[in-house]
């Protein structure tokens, strides 16, 4: 079921696509960089190692393995920087290879309370947002 082979035009086959902050046989955590991060500096992925595009692809073990993953990283990132929620996702839509967004959010983000890819609401607050990036690193 998730045995299947990378492939070469997906970018999550062909690269970490991000920070990776914990390599697993089957799965790597990673920390969002770049200007996909820029909001959002406390953005994470669960990027499952296989190429598979769809949850059902797994197996029974292999979701709950991944699952387990996916709550781990959400603890560890409510520990660090006690955001007010975490949003969980897994889209596919742009890049169809399994993976997790696992996203800290805040009352005082710019586009909270709506989803990450909406337009700000208000500035962002970058004194708040250093305290969180000197909290994860």
């Amino acid at each position: 079921m998730s045995s299947a082979a990378p492939v070469s035009a997906c970018p999550l086959c062909e690269g970490d696509g991000g920070l990776v902050v914990l390599r697993h046989e089957k799965f790597r955590v990673i920390r969002v960089q770049g200007a996909e991060a820029a909001d959002f500096p406390a953005f994470y992925r669960v990027i499952w190692n296989s190429h598979v595009a769809e949850w059902s692809d797994l197996s029974d073990a292999d979701q709950v393995l991944c699952m387990r993953a996916v709550s781990a990283v959400e603890r560890a990132v409510r520990d660090s920087v006690q955001p007010r929620k975490i949003n969980l996702a897994a889209l596919g839509n742009m890049v169809p290879h399994l993976h997790w967004h696992v996203v800290a959010r805040f009352d005082w983000d710019s586009r909270f309370p709506a989803p990450i890819w909406a337009a700000p609401v208000r500035p962002n607050d970058e004194a708040r947002w250093d305290l969180v990036r000197q909290r994860l690193s």
